[in-house]
């Protein structure tokens, strides 16, 4: 009864549609046994009817909390709801290595749920971040039986968001690295670290060379870290079965994406939902104001997932299609003052690629540029420019922040409009060109647009940051290269009044690992060389960000 009176209360908060739950029957831990002799522990929650469609979960981040709850409601609604942990967590057997395992298991499991009495033919997947990988690695082998998909803040290819830029996200892969590491110590241990503000991650971030930095954070070696350590160029062979993003185009079932402004795999799944598109399918996309850990992000993925497995689960729509009376393709959360939800037909919406200019005096303006001298700055690993919210992996120290603290900084350049005489709003990708000399070979390029409000409080809106080697960025006859930086989308208002802002710096740590300026390897790197950096704006070199304008008041 206490199940039962949840899953209806949860129901009800969410808005879903009424249901007449019937008893649900869980059976826990059940062994799945893989290919080569992995026992996989398993959840089934089972609806009244036993001829039902399914829905499969696999994750590595064990199968209580909101999963129970989640497999409640999917069982209420008449859906057999199988929850896994991946190999190496949960009590699952072998050892966990992210993302090698997930196709043959996942396959595997589709193979058993094939041989139960219960099984219908209809299979459906839902899943949050890495659970989103384990529906991607197996989508395409699911066939004709893969009915619909939800994708919550997640995407089929990891390595690009690993090496955003090419640089390497540390925050991101260390903090992660920690969080599974802590699913091994006792729960006093942990709630203590916390308690303490996981001094030892901090003090690992900060730490050189990086490949000690598994063993500072958590006192033991993470394969996986020293690993996406050695294999970061492009051709790394490692990646090549770590990836599934050439499967994506072979998948026909329907699928809706859910993801935030603010989160860490956002470029990432939107090239997913561009390659679904390509192909022919029809996938549903939403974008909230949210970070990869936002409250607000689980109640919406909830809603819109639960509320897309009822409509796909039923009866099956054309391949990659979506039913007639279906929502909007796309809907997203405009930010800034004016904002809110808006429904479109398709993502990116027709848009002005404009070019704000950076010119001399730290004025951002439409205008071309004049002959200016470039201004400059000077980049030490030893103190790096700090990183302040935008997409990390912990929500707390995510999202839009007050940049004014970074941008006081010697080592930060800001250009900044003059106040808008009418609201402009940018919606879709947001890039920048920016022409640069540097005492250094090897540098990074990070642009950040921000909102300055009508009390001088900058918000971020959106970044990007690009690792330059003279492999990858040759310089011109006056040791000048264009660095084309691509930061992540948005959709935001800037309103009447506020000023646009756009910050260049040589880094943003701990989110990127630092650049040393030397060329050594990421993970042995330890000697630090600072060296000053010059930002051209002349007519011969444009410097500027381009953004996709829907509407000016300008």
């Amino acid at each position: 009864m206490p199940g039962r009176l949840l899953t209806r209360l949860a129901g009800v908060a969410l808005r879903l549609p009424p249901t007449s739950p019937g008893p649900v029957r869980v059976t826990r831990d059940i062994p799945i046994r893989a290919r080569d002799g992995v026992v996989l522990r398993t959840d089934h929650y089972a609806p009244g009817a036993q001829d039902a469609p399914t829905v499969l979960i696999r994750t590595p981040y064990g199968r209580g909390g909101p999963l129970r709850l989640l497999g409640r409601l999917l069982a209420a609604r008449g859906r057999h709801a199988v929850i896994q942990s991946c190999r190496g967590t949960g009590g699952s057997g072998g050892t966990f290595a992210p993302l090698v395992h997930e196709r043959d298991d996942g396959v595997d499991t589709l193979d058993w749920l094939r041989r139960q009495p219960w099984w219908s033919g209809q299979l459906g997947m839902f899943g949050v971040s890495y659970q989103g990988f384990a529906q991607w690695a197996l989508a395409a082998d699911a066939g004709d039986e893969l009915r619909a998909m939800v994708a919550v803040v997640t995407a089929s290819a990891t390595r690009d968001s690993t090496y955003a830029g090419e640089s390497f996200a540390l925050d991101t892969v260390l903090t992660w690295a920690e969080l599974l590491h802590a699913q091994t110590v006792p729960w006093l241990s942990r709630q203590w670290e916390l308690k303490r503000g996981q001094p030892r991650l901090a003090a690992a971030l900060e730490h050189l060379p990086l490949v000690d930095a598994d063993r500072v954070a958590t006192g033991v070696t993470i394969p996986f870290f020293q690993e996406w350590l050695r294999h970061h160029t492009p051709q790394a062979g490692y990646w090549r079965n770590r990836v599934f993003a050439d499967r994506v185009a072979r998948v026909r079932a329907p699928v809706v994406m859910v993801t935030g402004w603010h989160d860490i795999f956002l470029p990432a799944q939107l090239d997913d939902h561009a390659t679904l598109r390509a192909a022919g399918a029809q996938p549903r996309l939403v974008i909230g104001p949210w970070t990869h850990g936002s409250p607000g992000l689980f109640v919406a993925a909830l809603r819109e997932g639960l509320t897309w497995l009822d409509e796909h689960l039923v009866a099956p729509p054309p391949a990659g299609g979506r039913s007639r009376d279906a929502s909007a393709p796309v809907r997203l959360h405009v930010g800034g003052p004016g904002g809110g939800w808006r429904d479109l037909p398709g993502w990116p919406p027709p848009a002005v690629e404009t070019a704000w200019h950076l010119h001399s005096g730290g004025e951002l303006a439409v205008r071309q540029p004049v002959t200016s001298a470039p201004d400059e700055f000077r980049y030490d690993p030893a103190d790096p420019t700090p990183s302040l919210g935008g997409p990390l992996l912990v929500a707390k120290r995510a999202g839009p922040v007050d940049n004014r603290t970074v941008e006081a900084r010697p080592d930060v350049l800001t250009y900044t409009s003059a106040p808008l005489t009418g609201p402009v709003e940018v919606i879709g990708p947001v890039r920048a060109e920016i022409h640069v000399r540097s005492e250094l070979p090897h540098l990074d390029v990070y642009v950040r647009l921000c909102d300055v409000d009508k009390r001088g409080c900058s918000w971020n809106v959106c970044d990007g940051l690009v690792r330059v080697t003279p492999e990858r960025f040759p310089t011109d006859p006056s040791g000048v290269m264009r660095v084309s930086v691509s930061l992540w989308p948005t959709a935001y208002r800037f309103a009447a009044g506020h000023r646009l802002r756009v910050q260049v710096a040589g880094g943003a740590h701990p989110r990127w690992a630092r650049n040393p300026g030397t060329g050594e390897p990421l993970g042995t790197a330890i000697t630090l060389r600072a060296g000053w950096r010059q930002i051209l704006h002349d007519p011969a070199h444009p410097s500027a960000v381009l953004l996709p304008i829907i509407h000016s008041g300008q």
